[in-house]
Parts: C-alpha cells; sequence; structure tokens
C-alpha cells in the first residue's frame, strides 16, 4: 500500500503530516480524477481538500480519504489547512516544494505559527519512478491508442492541408481510438520549421517534399504514451534520406543500451557515437529522453548530464534527433519500459521511412 510506504517516509523525515499540492502526486496517492485538491497525509487521518464542484466526485473515487469541503466554513483554505492540521495535532508538516508558491506558504505561515513547515523533494515521485505491471499496461494501452491514430493520419495528409487541420484530425483519431483526451499539447511541424524540437503547429500548408515531424501520446486511466515519428510528402531526397537513416540507427541503438541499473547517460552517449560518426553532432539536441506515467515529463532523465539510475519497471522515452537550422529536421520516439536485461518497445508503429 502506498500509504504505509508514505508514512514510512514521514516518519524517517521527522514529520507528523504532509501537504500534497502537485495533482499528479494526488491521483497516485488517492486516484482522484480531478483538479483543485489538496491532501493532508497524518496517521490518524488521510485528508482529502477539495471544494462543492469535486465534493461528490472526491467521495466517490477517494474511499479511504475523509473528503472535506473547505468553502463550507469562513476564511481561507489555508485557515482551513491549519485548523485541520491543529485538531489532527500536527506539529511539524512538511510540503512539496516544487508546486508551492511562495505566496501560499506565506499565509501557511500565517495561519500556522506554531507549526514547523518542512520542505520537502520527490517524495511521493520517488514511488513514482519504477512502474507497476498495472501502471504499465496503462501506458502500454495509451500507446496503443497513439499507433492508431498515426496509420490513421496517413491516409489523411497531402499536400495543401495546413498543420492546424492535420493536428485536429489526428487528435480526433486519437480520442475515437478510446485515449481520454491528448497527452499533450501535439507537436505537428512541417517543412523548416522540423528544426525546432517543440515547434508549434500553424497555418502553414503542407509542401511537396516536405518532412513533416509529428510528436502527440494518448492517456489511458490518466497515463500517458509519448512518441514521434517523421514522415515525408511525395517524395525524399538524398539528404533527406541519410539524416532519416542516422536517426533511425541511433534511435535503435539507445534502445538496445536500455537496461536495469545503468546511469541516464549511458544510451546517450551510445546514441552521440552514432550521429557523431555521420557528421551531426553540432545538430543533436542534448537530451535523449525522459521518464513518461501520470505526466508526461517525469524521472528518471537521459542525457549526457544524467545520473538518473534506471530500474526495472523504469517507462521512458528514447528520442533522438537531428536539427538543422533553415533546413529542417528528423526525430523518432518511443516510449519503453526498462527490465531486467533490455527493454520493451511500447509505441509499435513503424519507423521506416514512410512516404506519403
Amino acid at each position: 500500500m502506498i500509504d504505509s510506504k508514505v508514512f514510512e517516509k514521514m516518519k524517517e523525515l521527522g514529520m507528523d503530516g504532509l501537504l500534497l499540492i502537485n495533482d499528479s502526486n494526488i491521483r497516485y496517492v488517492s486516484s482522484y480524477t480531478g483538479s483543485d485538491a489538496y491532501i493532508l497525509m497524518a496517521p490518524d487521518q488521510k485528508t482529502f481538500i477539495t471544494d462543492a464542484r469535486y465534493t461528490e466526485q472526491a467521495q466517490m473515487e477517494c474511499k479511504t480519504f475523509t473528503v472535506s469541503e473547505w468553502k463550507k466554513t469562513i476564511g481561507s483554505l489555508e485557515a482551513f489547512i491549519a485548523d485541520t492540521a491543529a485538531k489532527l495535532g500536527i506539529r511539524r508538516l512538511g510540503f512539496e516544494r516544487k508546486y508551492m508558491s511562495y505566496d501560499f506558504y506565506d499565509r501557511l505561515v500565517t495561519e500556522m505559527p506554531s507549526v514547523e513547515l518542512m520542505p520537502t523533494q520527490n517524495i511521493i515521485e520517488s514511488f513514482r519512478y519504477i512502474k507497476n505491471e498495472e501502471e504499465i499496461d496503462c501506458i502500454r494501452k495509451a500507446a496503443s491508442f497513439a499507433d492508431i491514430a498515426f496509420e490513421k493520419i496517413l491516409e489523411v495528409i497531402k499536400p495543401g492541408l495546413t498543420e492546424n487541420e492535420i493536428v485536429l484530425e489526428l487528435e480526433y483519431y486519437l480520442k475515437k481510438a478510446g485515449s481520454e483526451g491528448i497527452g499533450f499539447q501535439t507537436i505537428l511541424i512541417s517543412g523548416k520549421k522540423t528544426s525546432m524540437p517543440h515547434g508549434i503547429p500553424s497555418g502553414k500548408k503542407i509542401e511537396y517534399g516536405d518532412f513533416i515531424t509529428m510528436d502527440f501520446g494518448g492517456i489511458y486511466n490518466g497515463y500517458r504514451s509519448d512518441m514521434t515519428r517523421t514522415i515525408a510528402v511525395g517524395k525524399v531526397d538524398d539528404e533527406q534520406r541519410r539524416i532519416y537513416s542516422v536517426i533511425k540507427e541511433a534511435q535503435n541503438r539507445g534502445v538496445n543500451a536500455l537496461k536495469s541499473e545503468i546511469v541516464g547517460n549511458i544510451p546517450d552517449q551510445q546514441v552521440r557515437e552514432v550521429i557523431d560518426q555521420a557528421g551531426y553532432i553540432d545538430y543533436y539536441y542534448p537530451g535523449l529522453g525522459h521518464g513518461v506515467g501520470l505526466d508526461i515529463h517525469e524521472a528518471p532523465f537521459m542525457g549526457i548530464q544524467s545520473k538518473d539510475i534506471l530500474k526495472s519497471g523504469c517507462v521512458v522515452t528514447v528520442e533522438p534527433g537531428i536539427y538543422i537550422p533553415d533546413w529542417g529536421g528528423v526525430r523518432i520516439e518511443d516510449t519503453v519500459v526498462v527490465n531486467q536485461n533490455g527493454a520493451e518497445i511500447l509505441t509499435k508503429a513503424s519507423k521506416a521511412l514512410i512516404v506519403v
């Protein structure tokens, strides 16, 4: 049970209460799928704090929590948290330092002068680092939605359509396949714009000979997938074909380097070697991949400076790219689960150079 792990960590850190404010951490602990919520963890009671818009939902989803509606009282949210903490005898309260604004912190200090507020780092995230089989199955399902949408969108793309029009169709197919929504803001860029790793779709029309880079993902039970494919429209010239083959080889090398207990810079070194030998290292973005789960970007991270240790059950992306200003770029990305001696690719869409 996650509760016992959290309470054990609280005891280790000398806290008798923990305030959670990050949506993904709240969902991980409580199964709550909404927003505008806070959790006050204490050994005697787990208090779920929200307002009237979400009370019924919280009562349905958070069966082991005491659901409290703070706006029923006179006063602020901070005053309600302080009052609840006092009733539970909390004297040392941990909080998520990455997610709490200074303004919120300042108001809490005012309302809780006799309570020691203790900044914490990655308590819940440390439990989310390694996924169990149920979580991996959710990500696998989310990946399948993206695979289906990719196959469908290949039938739609043609010169004259705009990037925005294709995004609209892609996201329609994603949701029609069963996705709860889009895993993150879809990236779909074409032509010279493909040199921008996180370029924004626009009214630009697709042209004959363009590369199109599509970076998108699905959601299932809150868990996300992340996939990038680069395709060509109408024709491929020699340089496009060469750069694509370099990235395809590099991505394959990166995936094959994955296994439990290696540091996150090792796969990046393998990828860099391929790209450097091909003469494109100056155009390689220094970040190979990131963890995926309830958040689209979470630990572990892989790159030249990474010190994160990969573990069996970590779900990560492998997404090398070459980005050449005023020419364009190529990226291929898969969502991958690390196991003891290798990795399993969850995104199954073809990585052959597709020309539509």
